[in-house]
């Protein structure tokens, strides 16, 4: 077809070359992953489609996520005064326990480097926890930094679920996101997180001005 087109612009039909130039277009975008130059946004090919850089950050973050949800979950075994908080934190502790079985699996599929320890925040959040009595004290502060870190980590989970082109990457999106989500709710149901302690939604983005191409035409009766 391209062919087809350039020789009919050579023969004096300058109007469809830019057909060709439209189509050809298409084409590049259609094959080519969002953000411009492929390689220098990190874009990498794999069977189950691009594999981008927000993919790999979503499974380096779940991987922390374990690496101190998972003893904080087994430290309130012994710490927490509150039977509830026991049962959160077990939750926690079993699920992110799969979870980090399946982040591993599929990092090791897609070649994607993961950490072996949490970062310095949740270094530092782990040793608050550690440093506090057990106790009334624990449970609340267990319950408050779960949370906050929960909310954190939500905002990458959805954001890939959303977006990714990979299909491997899509799939483990949507069972973090339940997972994330589950957490929330059941850190929440301890009745001790203070919601006003957490961060703020984003603000909205203005709403864009309506173009006239998309107002309503009348139509006149005759």
């Amino acid at each position: 077809m391209f062919r087809s087109l350039f020789r009919r612009f050579k023969n004096g039909e300058p109007l469809l070359f830019g057909a060709f130039i439209a189509i050809a277009a298409v084409a590049v975008v259609l094959i080519t992953p969002p953000g411009g130059g492929a390689a220098a946004q990190g874009w990498v090919q794999t069977p189950q489609g691009p594999l981008g850089a927000a993919d790999r950050d979503l499974l380096v973050k779940v991987r922390l996520a374990g690496l101190w949800e998972i003893p904080s979950g087994q430290q309130a075994q012994q710490k927490a005064a509150s039977k509830r908080v026991k049962e959160v934190g077990m939750h926690l502790m079993t699920d992110h326990l799969k979870l980090d079985e399946e982040v591993r699996a599929l990092a090791a599929k897609l070649n994607v480097p993961l950490p072996d320890q949490p970062n310095a925040d949740q270094q530092g959040w782990m040793a608050q926890l550690a440093a506090v009595k057990p106790g009334a004290e624990y449970d609340l502060l267990f319950a408050q930094l779960l949370r906050a870190a929960h909310g954190k980590v939500f905002v990458t989970v959805a954001g890939v679920r959303s977006g990714t082109r990979n299909d491997l990457v899509r799939t483990f999106a949507q069972r973090a996101v339940e997972v994330v989500m589950k957490h929330m709710t059941l850190l929440e149901s301890t009745g001790l997180v203070d919601h006003s302690d957490l961060p703020e939604p984003p603000m909205p983005s203005p709403a864009p001005p309506v173009s006239a191409l998309d107002t309503p035409v009348r139509r006149e009766n005759a």
